[in-house]
């Protein structure tokens, strides 16, 4: 059953949500028991999106460091996690990346979003998820020697996937279809406990240093995937959504390849 929070959406329990987010953000092969509901928009899950993010990034770190400690390269070993982190998503973030990349590079608002529905990707995009694997493989295999990749990974996945939660909240749809539009807006409720969700997993595995780092990497992130999006298209799109994790993981990783390295 579900019940109304004060802020009027209707919420499930926590494995409802993750259960919702997973169906969606991945692959993954969920029991009967969690089988979503396809009638639930996707923002009434918010709380769930640093949790699923947690899981994936848990999923892609533990053969890295597995592999790493039966003797293979960290470079190699990285490679390997970016391909899990691809597959375990079906491609889903990256293919926004690379709508958005292509469509803000485009002309007029209406040319941008149309740009985005092409199924064809050009150059910008081609780049876009080039420089976004070759960046989470350069962090991941520098991170590896430090015994703190599964860790990064962990934190990557749970502060890269409450970004999309802030930019559903904070912009609206730029148009009257799509994922952006049928998403919803996430009550205040659910962005706040993403966001703490997200913070919690940061500090408690990287500690204080590291995980201020991590959370100001992801800020920046959102900021600039957001500010963009509002000038480039009035709005968030679901490929907004996609591009708005894959810069927040880049730079997370990023980060903490320099801290805790």
């Amino acid at each position: 059953m579900t019940e109304p929070n004060q802020d009027g959406e209707r919420r499930g329990s926590l494995l409802a949500d993750l259960a919702t987010v997973l169906a969606f953000l991945s692959v993954l092969p969920l029991p009967p028991a969690w089988r979503a509901d396809p009638r639930r928009p996707l923002a009434q899950a918010a709380r769930a999106f640093p949790l699923a993010g947690a899981l994936l990034g848990l999923l892609a770190g533990l053969p890295l460091a597995a592999l790493h400690n039966l003797g293979l390269a960290p470079s190699a070993a990285a490679l390997l996690a970016v391909l899990t982190l691809v597959l375990l998503s079906g491609g889903l973030h990256e293919d926004g990346l690379a709508d958005s990349a292509d469509a803000l590079a485009g002309g007029t608002p209406t040319a941008r979003l149309a740009i985005m529905r092409d199924s064809r990707i050009g150059t910008f995009g081609a780049l876009a998820v080039l420089f976004s694997v070759g960046l989470r493989w350069a962090a991941l295999a520098a991170l590896v020697p430090s015994g703190a990749v599964l860790a990064a990974a962990i934190v990557a996945g749970a502060l890269s996937r409450s970004v999309p939660v802030v930019l559903l909240f904070w912009l609206p749809p730029a148009r009257v279809d799509g994922l952006g539009q049928a998403a919803g807006r996430p009550a205040a409720s659910g962005l706040l406990a993403a966001l703490g969700l997200a913070g919690m997993f940061t500090l408690l595995l990287v500690g204080v240093l590291a995980g201020l780092a991590a959370l100001a990497a992801a800020g920046i992130a959102t900021l600039l995937v957001g500010r963009l999006a509002d000038r480039g298209l009035g709005g968030q799109t679901g490929d907004i959504l996609g591009a708005g994790q894959q810069v927040a993981e880049c730079l997370v990783l990023l980060t903490l390849a320099v801290v805790l390295v």
